[in-house]
């Protein structure tokens, strides 16, 4: 761990290890990029002791967020198939010290994959008096890397970004989106970022990186894991582009939906979480239910998934919805973005960033 230095690059407190080739980087149509904690891996270091115990634990023992390595393989499995290639193009962004690095990647490797590259945060530099306040403000070090990693990428390059409830991650993700597309002027980007005690060199740094960056949005969607049981009705002032769910069985139909995997993955997440995760079929039924109610599972992708779902015995063969799914509305290349009768935006032209009403 000791030598992490020699193989990072080091930008105020974030810190990046690459795994791949530029070249890989440049040439990615498509990049997914995940919140490590919470979101990807069970990880808790709100304190020092939870710190601690993180940083001594070994890849084997790090425990998944529910379903999350079989999503992961899932994306890893059609990737394949597009592109014949088994690199998936991934990033994972954490607020762990870079002293854990290298376990975090034996973990990665031990789920089956290696990522293109890790963000982390130099937090241990934190731990003095008068600088443990920044231990768990997330905004600024996330906004930096995101931007960091834009300029890693191709300018028409399509991101798809996982998050939780317990950082703020569809905010930060929302306000890059805004920041890449000049939606916000500077003015109004200060007044959000002092909001979240971005301090005065970060903030100088995000908007020296803007200045460096293509005025597109590459923000294609956006999955935010409710960790903390957030009402997922307050997600809707972020748009329909961003999507709370409860499981990664319910991230999986909607990937589905979007053409980014295979009705064999959906099956296969499905069987992890009632076998390794203690999940029984009326979660998944429910999880399907809500997802109608919502308004984001389409008729035409249930009439797909149902007889598939019924004949591995991972619904029942009576199950009903509450209500009937809409059907679809609009579609490109694949994607859905809206069913019928859906109203809110895709991406609202004014997010409420100050404000929490959770």
């Amino acid at each position: 761990m000791a030598d992490w230095k020699t193989r990072a690059e080091v930008q105020q407190d974030v810190v990046f290890f690459s795994h791949t080739l530029e070249e890989n980087e440049k040439n990615a149509d498509e990049v997914f990029i995940w919140d490590l904690d919470k979101t990807y891996l069970d990880t808790k270091f709100e304190t020092f002791k939870g710190l601690i115990k993180t940083a001594l634990e070994r890849g084997f023992q790090k425990k998944n967020v529910p379903g999350t390595s079989e999503l992961v393989m899932a994306l890893k499995k059609a990737h394949f198939v597009k592109k014949e290639t088994d690199f998936l193009p991934i990033y994972f962004i954490t607020a762990s010290p870079p002293q854990m690095e290298e376990r975090i990647v034996e973990k990665l490797e031990f789920d089956g994959f290696r990522p293109y590259g890790i963000f982390c945060k130099d937090n241990l530099q934190n731990l003095r008096p008068g600088r443990l306040w920044r231990l768990t403000k997330q905004v600024g070090y996330k906004l930096q890397a995101l931007m960091q990693l834009r300029l890693r990428l191709k300018p028409d390059v399509r991101q798809v970004l996982w998050g939780d409830d317990s950082e703020s991650d569809a905010l930060i993700y929302s306000l890059y989106s805004d920041i890449c597309t000049r939606r916000l002027n500077q003015t109004e980007i200060k007044k959000i970022l002092k909001n979240f005690n971005v301090t005065g060199p970060q903030m100088d740094k995000i908007f020296e990186l803007q200045g460096r960056m293509p005025a597109s949005d590459p923000v294609e969607k956006i999955y935010i894991n409710l960790a903390a049981d957030t009402d997922s009705e307050y997600y809707i002032k972020f748009g329909r582009r961003t999507l709370p769910s409860f499981n990664s069985f319910q991230t999986a139909l909607d990937l589905y939906q979007d053409h980014r995997i295979g009705m064999e993955q959906v099956i296969q997440i499905a069987q992890d979480l009632l076998l390794n995760y203690d999940f029984t079929t009326d979660e998944l039924e429910w999880s399907i239910d809500d997802l109608v109610r919502r308004q984001i599972l389409a008729d035409e992708t249930l009439q797909e998934i149902f007889p598939a779902l019924k004949s591995h015995g991972l619904i029942h063969h009576l199950f009903e919805l509450s209500m009937p799914a809409k059907p679809i509305k609009e579609s490109r290349n694949g994607r859905v973005y809206c069913l019928e009768g859906s109203f809110e935006p895709w991406i609202p032209e004014n997010i409420d960033y100050i404000h929490d009403y959770r």
